[in-house]
């Protein structure tokens, strides 16, 4: 069952890679203004951030079983209708549609697993999971860069509202059973607990800064190496290549014996470790022209998301109780797709080039874990 979870998880980040190397050059191949290209890409994770938090509030309550079902129905309806969407006004309101519809399944999938992983595992089980995403963002990129470059983004919206749909009707015989009555039970008895908690605590607090600025610099990403692979000459499969490396080195340290450290340090410091790389690397990446630095500053972006994902999440089960874990999740992705959309937005609005680009992200990164570093300097010394 759990298992079904992970490739749930796969097929979930799977559809958010995939869509990386093709959905600005998509919007741009409609008319859209640089703008609207940028708007293009944050909207899905503006409404994204909505879903997140109602699937917490309705995982806490109704178990997990019954969110995941609705979200991967709901979301393989709205993936079918990128094909009819041929102005830009008409992309962005499908963008609307199938980022709400997605930000229902990620929550209660992290809740399923969060709720089943012993204390002592809980940062292997973390980075297990944190596997399943690095597949995705390797396979999501690369393929649909290279069939993109074929056939067009609606082909790849299509193909992955298919598998959707096939996990919706898998999970119906799959994950139904007396056991979700059971959780459906617990955590409705529970279901009142008060959100302003969950922000008083200082690692939840943590878990969603770390969650905001890894997506950041994912939308920054989303919108400018796209683009800067293209006025460098290559095409959307060589975006899709530079997009998978992170993925493929960040699973080389989630399962080799290197996903040990994630259960024996403090995940304060792996995460502050992960964001310092990221943000290293998007200095490097502002300054290479040639294809082999771009390839090596993906991969130190790789081993950046693979220290940040699994302590991020390693501290949320930290700092929370599963009976209102869901809630926890729905906040802490619905932080996620902030960061996408403070990412793509910011640099949109403000109009900057590739490398412009990429050393604000690099500077807020370098920033962000000198603070979180010292902060915990400070608790260690009290």
């Amino acid at each position: 069952m759990r298992v079904f979870i992970y490739f749930i998880i796969f097929f979930s980040f799977f559809d958010l890679f995939s869509q990386l190397p093709v959905m600005s050059p998509h919007a741009v191949l409609l008319g859209a203004t640089p703008f609207v290209t940028g708007l293009v890409v944050g909207i899905y994770s503006f409404a994204n951030t909505i879903g997140n938090v109602l699937s917490g509030f309705a995982t806490d309550r109704l178990g997990p079983f019954p969110i995941l079902v609705a979200g991967l129905l709901l979301s393989s309806a709205a993936l079918f209708l990128y094909t009819p969407a041929d102005t830009p006004n008409a992309l962005l309101a499908v963008r609307v549609v199938h980022g709400f519809m997605e930000g229902l399944i990620v929550p209660a999938a992290f809740t399923f697993i969060a709720n089943r992983s012993e204390g002592s595992k809980r940062g292997r089980n973390s980075a297990l999971s944190g596997a399943f995403v690095g597949l995705a963002a390797i396979a999501g990129p690369a393929l649909s860069g290279i069939v993109a470059s074929r056939t067009g983004a609606p082909f790849i919206m299509m193909m992955n509202g298919a598998f959707l749909l096939t996990l919706a009707v898998l999970a119906v015989f799959i994950l139904r059973g007396g056991r979700k009555q059971k959780e459906k039970q617990e955590n409705f008895s529970s279901g009142h607990f008060p959100v302003k908690a969950l922000f008083r605590h200082p690692g939840v607090i943590r878990a969603f800064a770390g969650a905001f600025f890894l997506m950041f610099s994912q939308g920054a990403l989303a919108l400018v190496l796209p683009l800067r692979v293209e006025a460098l000459g290559y095409d959307t499969k060589t975006s899709g290549l530079l997009l998978s490396v992170f993925g493929v080195v960040a699973i080389l340290i989630f399962v080799l014996p290197t996903n040990r450290l994630f259960d024996q340090v403090r995940p304060e410091a792996t995460l502050s470790f992960g964001i310092a790389l990221m943000g290293a690397s998007m200095l490097f990446l502002s300054a290479a022209v040639q294809l082999p630095l771009l390839y090596a500053a993906m991969s130190l972006y790789g081993v950046g998301f693979a220290f940040l994902f699994p302590s991020v999440n390693s501290l949320l089960i930290d700092s929370t109780d599963p009976h209102y874990r869901g809630k926890a999740y729905g906040y802490f992705y619905a932080f996620f797709s902030i960061g996408v959309v403070a990412g793509s937005g910011l640099i949109g609005l403000l109009g900057l080039d590739a490398r412009g680009a990429f050393l604000l992200t690099g500077a807020v990164l370098l920033a962000v874990s000198a603070f979180a570093l010292s902060g915990m300097k400070r608790r260690s010394a009290v």
